[in-house]
């Protein structure tokens, strides 16, 4: 099993679903429900499909650290799938219905992306 295991999976589902939630913006909220909600999933789609092909992205880059015998850290990682999860998942969920408090959640996510870029950057010097 390869240090890109289970990261492309993940990618990957979280890029197929990031479509999926684009598309429900577009053809199953779209005049349902108010404009704000829309731009939300839009918004949370945006940001998952960005952080899906950036987990794929980084999860290759793994794959050559360890070919050069370099062993790379899965905080990168887990910050970009928790982070996406985290920071979509709330606007999916105020999209839908859910308390709007969850977006007081959705910062920590986002937060959760940026740690995850500056870990990539700052590993990558090494």
């Amino acid at each position: 099993m390869t240090p890109s295991f289970p990261w492309i999976s993940i990618a990957s589902l979280l890029g197929g679903t990031a479509v999926l939630f684009g598309a429900f913006a577009a053809h199953g909220l779209e005049g349902k429900v108010e404009p704000k909600a829309v731009e939300w999933v839009k918004t949370g789609a945006f940001y998952q499909l960005t952080h899906a092909l950036a987990l794929m992205g980084w999860a290759l880059w793994c794959e050559f650290k360890v070919r050069s015998g370099l062993s790379p850290s899965a905080l990168t990682g887990g910050c970009f799938a928790i982070g996406t999860l985290i920071f979509s998942g709330t606007l999916y969920a105020m999209a839908l219905g859910a308390p709007r408090w969850l977006g007081a959640v959705t910062p920590l996510g986002g937060a959760l992306l940026i740690l995850g870029w500056t870990v990539w950057a700052v590993s990558s010097l090494k």
